[in-house]
């Protein structure tokens, strides 16, 4: 009976930390996703600014 007790209370801690674990994840996913998206918009802003200035240089030599 003993070890019974000691096995359910084994598998309630495993189970306990699978889900601790996975909340981890999903907050760390969340963070990856934000980063994701302010390094594409920095990149959009980048090429936005660079197609600009190509535009005004070749209105300023025509």
């Amino acid at each position: 009976m003993k070890s019974l007790n000691t096995l359910l209370v084994l598998a309630a801690l495993s189970v306990s930390s699978l889900a601790m674990a996975e909340g981890g994840s999903d907050r760390t996913f969340a963070r990856m996703e934000q980063a994701r998206e302010a390094s594409l918009q920095a990149f959009q802003a980048a090429k936005q600014e660079q197609a600009d200035a190509s535009v005004n240089t070749d209105q300023s030599n025509g």
